[in-house]
C-alpha cells in the first residue's frame, strides 16, 4: 500500500482512524486462522466507508470488513492482507421509533444494547445470538444470525427492512426501506443479508421491531439422557406448542458447565431442556403450567420455572455459559452449527454419540433444538498436532456427510467463512455454486472484498 494512499486516508478520516501497526485482535475472529493486514481503518459513516473502498478499488487493494470479531468461522480474517475495514466506531443508534416500529442503526451497534434501548420504549428486537452482549448488528446481518428465539420469531433477515450498502467500487446503494412490506424490484436486502461481507459493506440498517411481550416464563428441566430430552422436545411440538425458544444440552456440556460454575444450579441428569414462552400474562401462565406437565410426563427429573425478567435472565445466563465452559476444559472446541430437519433431532444426538466412540474425541452437543440447529462441538486435545487435526477433520467429514444425507445444512448461523470452506462444494450443487460466483463477479469483478473466502 502506497504512502500516498495512507496519507489520503488520514486526511479524510483523521490520523487516529488509520493504523499501520494493528494489534492481534484485527488478525482473526474466534476461529484459529489469522492474517496480517497492512493497515486497519476506522470509518465513522457511509461517506468515509465509500471513500476507503473507492480508493482501495482504484489501487487493487484487498479490503476485509470487520465488526466485533465474534464470528466462529474466520469470516473476518484478512487472509490476503491489505486493509481491514473495522466498523466498530459506527455504533450510533440513529432512531428507535415506536410509531413506525423501526430502529435505524449503524453496523457497530451491539445487539444487546439495541434490545435494551428498544425494550425501554416498549419495543422488541427478537434476534438473540448467544454473544448478544458483544456481537454487532453488522456482523449479525453479514451472517444472518439467529439465536434461541428464532424458533418463534425468525432470524436476523426477518427483521431487516432496509440497508445502506457500499459496494466494492465505492458505490452507495440504498436497499429496501422503512415500510414493513416492500415488493419494489428484487429482494436486495435479502441478497446482502447473510452475504458474509463478500458483496458489500452495510453502513446503516433499518430494522423491524415488535411490541415487547408483557410476560415470559422460562423452564429448565433435567433428563437422564440426551435421547430422552430430544424425545421430550418432539412431544412438546406434537402437542401443538410453539415456544419462543427450545434449547438442549448433553452430558459433556453439562459436566463442563458444572465444573466451570460450581455454585450454579444446573438440573439433575445428563441432559437439559430449556423452554421459553412469552405473550400476555394469562396465556403465559397457562402454557407454562401445561408445559411443566408435559415435561414431567416425558421423564424430567426436576423443573425450575422463572417468571420474572431477572429470574428468566438468570436461567438464560447459565445457558450462555456453555460455550465458555467448553473452552475452559482446555480442549480446542471445533464448533459446528449444523442444522437437521426437526424430525432428525433424535437421530442426530444418537449419531453424535457414535461419532464420539468411533473418533475418540469428546463430542459436546447443545443449542437450538427447536429448529434443528444443534452446535456439535468436537473437542480436540492437541490442535497443533497435524496427526490429531487430520483425525478431527475426518470426524468433521463424517458429521457433514451425514447431515447433508439427512437434507440438513453444514451451517445455520455462523456462515461458511474459512472454517467450512473445505465442504463448500459438498454442501451445494454446481449450478448453485456457479450462481454465487456470478453474483460475486458482478458486484466485485476484481475480487477485492473479503477475498480468500468461499466464493
Amino acid at each position: 500500500m502506497s504512502p500516498a494512499l495512507l496519507k489520503k486516508f488520514r486526511a479524510k478520516l483523521g490520523s487516529k482512524a488509520v493504523s499501520t501497526s494493528p494489534g492481534p485482535e484485527f488478525r482473526s475472529d474466534k476461529w484459529f486462522a489469522t492474517g496480517e493486514p497492512v493497515a486497519v481503518v476506522f470509518p465513522k459513516n457511509t461517506d468515509e466507508t465509500a471513500f476507503i473502498l473507492r480508493e482501495a478499488y482504484r489501487e487493487g487493494i484487498p479490503v476485509t470488513p470487520r465488526g466485533s470479531g465474534y464470528g466462529y468461522v474466520g469470516g473476518c480474517t484478512p487472509v490476503h492482507g491489505g486493509i481491514v475495514l473495522c466498523l466498530d466506531r459506527m455504533k450510533r443508534i440513529l432512531e428507535i421509533n415506536p410509531r413506525d416500529f423501526v430502529a435505524v442503526v449503524q453496523p457497530g451497534v451491539i445487539t444487546g444494547e439495541l434490545q435494551s434501548k428498544a425494550q425501554a420504549k416498549g419495543l422488541f428486537y427478537p434476534p438473540d445470538p448467544a454473544s448478544l452482549k458483544d456481537c454487532s448488528i453488522g456482523g449479525n446481518i453479514a451472517t444472518n444470525a439467529g439465536g434461541p428465539r428464532c424458533l418463534k420469531y425468525g432470524v436476523t433477515r426477518n427483521y431487516v427492512l432496509g440497508l445502506t450498502v457500499v459496494l466494492p467500487d465505492g458505490s452507495v446503494v440504498p436497499c429496501g426501506g422503512r415500510t414493513h412490506k416492500n415488493k419494489t424490484g428484487f429482494d436486495l436486502v435479502g441478497l446482502f443479508t447473510g452475504s458474509e461481507g463478500l458483496l458489500g459493506i452495510v453502513t446503516e440498517a433499518t430494522l423491524r421491531l415488535l411490541p415487547h411481550p408483557p410476560a415470559r416464563a422460562v423452564l429448565s428441566a433435567g433428563f437422564d439422557t440426551i435421547e430422552a430430552a430430544a424425545a421430550a422436545i418432539q412431544s412438546i411440538f406434537a402437542s401443538g406448542h410453539l415456544p419462543a425458544a427450545v434449547e438442549v444440552a448433553d452430558a459433556f456440556t453439562l459436566r463442563s458447565a458444572r465444573a466451570f460454575q460450581p455454585d450454579a444450579e444446573f438440573p439433575v441428569g445428563d441432559a437439559q431442556v430449556i423452554l421459553e414462552v412469552d405473550g400476555q400474562p394469562a396465556s403465559v401462565r397457562g402454557e407454562a403450567a401445561t408445559l411443566v406437565k408435559l415435561l414431567k410426563s416425558a421423564g424430567a427429573n426436576g423443573i425450575r420455572k422463572a417468571t420474572t425478567e431477572k429470574s428468566c435472565e438468570e436461567l438464560w445466563g447459565l445457558r450462555r455459559l456453555y460455550s465458555q465452559s467448553l473452552k475452559a476444559t482446555g480442549l480446542k472446541k471445533l464448533n459446528e452449527d449444523i442444522v437437521v430437519p426437526r424430525g432428525r433431532l433424535v437421530d442426530l444426538v444418537e449419531f453424535a454419540e457414535r461419532l464420539q466412540k468411533k473418533s475418540g474425541f469428546p463430542v459436546a452437543c447443545f443449542g437450538h433444538a427447536g429448529d434443528g440447529n444443534i452446535h456439535v462441538n468436537i473437542m480436540v486435545s492437541e490442535p497443533d498436532s497435524p496427526r490429531v487435526m487430520k483425525k478431527a477433520t475426518a470426524a468433521l467429514d463424517e458429521l457433514f456427510t451425514q447431515v447433508l444425507a439427512w437434507n440438513g445444512t453444514i451451517t445455520g448461523e455462523h456462515g461458511i467463512g474459512l472454517a467450512k470452506k473445505p465442504w463448500w462444494e459438498q454442501a451445494l450443487p454446481p449450478a448453485t455454486r456457479a450462481l454465487h460466483s456470478t453474483l460475486k463477479n458482478a458486484l466485485d469483478p476484481k475480487g477485492l472484498l473479503n477475498p480468500g473466502k468461499f466464493v
